[in-house]
């Protein structure tokens, strides 16, 4: 295990009054122990006790080549992997659950008195996760600089006639060249009442002349995620349309700038979400300005107007303003990760944010 991250999390069990914790979540378990189990429908469990006498719940059809620096304790399919645990957890203090536990498992321990008391653990690691060290910030810097030659890379295809599935193929095959994992989430890659959609599911719509386009893109290197977004057009830009865009790209920066230490998080959203209020376009900025990422695309910790969480060095998060207006088939949507730095931020993506109008082929 990372002594480095038990130790914090100890650290915060203690301080939150729960004696011993199970973690079952396996990029939590990951993220402390360095393997990757996915366990499917099987118990998998990483039990930690403020006192010491750690264990690891897996299965026998999950054997570890390396010493992950706990105790295994194995059990197979017609052994009750729940009761085994029971043997040796403190059943006269609080036990700390976390938030992928199945029901199964949790009411098979309550039934054998496993605490004497059961409580939501997940935000004792979920704030630890949020604060990434020197080595997952090099990490996040790697995957997003990939990102960024991936979005060169897949402009010049939005005006070749592609779908928006053939669109969003071509983006994972870029991926691939690149060196990638696999997509962080399903790329969006949508035209015009597409890109309009915040909630647009891939189709087999094409784009025409005059189009807006939204990508939103990011993959997996090393296990970190990258996320961004750009919004082009196709052959030319209205001036309805660039006023929508110059309005967006103007509350990215706004967003970005108030994302420093000391600030809340509601500080960043209400940033972007004020400047575009005041442009008269609020009824169409329809979601949160962005998200905590790193093992994962979507982590604990949201960029909304009722996050206020203090932002501390560490920290990162995604700055995603949009305009959405579905009837004039515009949308428009900027996204840049940034890492928190001791006075103020370091933007990941560099990818221009320029207004990119691509000629049709």
């Amino acid at each position: 295990m990372d002594q480095n991250k038990v130790s914090r999390v100890l650290k915060s069990m203690e301080e939150n009054g729960v004696p011993q914790m199970i973690i079952s979540d396996p990029v939590a378990i990951f993220y402390l122990t360095g393997a990757w189990i996915h366990p499917g429908e099987r118990l998998l469990a990483l039990y930690l006790n403020v006192n010491g006498n750690h264990k690891m719940m897996i299965n026998k059809l999950f054997p570890q080549e390396k010493d992950l620096g706990v105790d295994i304790v194995w059990y197979d399919d017609i052994e009750d992997g729940v009761e085994i645990m029971s043997r040796f957890v403190e059943k006269d203090k609080v036990m700390g659950i976390d938030k992928t536990w199945p029901a199964k498992f949790l009411i098979r321990l309550q039934e054998l008195g496993g605490g004497s008391k059961f409580v939501n653990g997940s935000p004792i690691v979920d704030y630890i996760r949020m604060i990434k060290d020197e080595g997952e910030q090099e990490l996040m810097r790697e995957s997003s600089r990939l990102n960024d030659i991936a979005m060169e890379k897949l402009i010049p295809w939005v005006s070749k006639g592609l779908t928006e599935r053939e669109l969003n193929a071509k983006i994972r095959e870029i991926y691939k060249e690149l060196g990638c994992g696999d997509v962080s989430f399903d790329p969006i890659t949508a035209y015009a009442k597409g890109a309009a959609d915040p909630h647009h599911v891939t189709d087999d719509s094409k784009g025409k002349r005059g189009d807006c386009v939204v990508l939103d893109i990011g993959a997996f290197k090393d296990n970190y995620a990258s996320d961004m977004t750009r919004t082009v057009f196709i052959g030319e830009v209205s001036d309805r349309a660039k006023e929508i865009y110059d309005i967006v790209v103007e509350a990215n920066r706004r967003g970005i700038e108030a994302a420093k230490p000391g600030n809340r998080m509601c500080d960043v959203d209400l940033a972007a979400r004020n400047y575009i209020e005041e442009k008269g376009f609020g009824q169409y900025f329809t979601h949160r300005t962005g998200h905590s990422i790193g093992l994962e695309d979507h982590e604990f910790g949201d960029v909304s107007s009722v996050n206020e969480d203090i932002i501390k060095v560490g920290q990162c998060f995604s700055v995603e303003p949009g305009i959405y207006i579905q009837e004039e088939g515009i949308g428009v949507r900027i996204e840049d990760l940034v890492i928190i730095t001791e006075d103020g931020c370091e933007v990941l993506n560099h990818f221009t944010k320029d207004l990119i109008v691509v000629p049709e082929e």
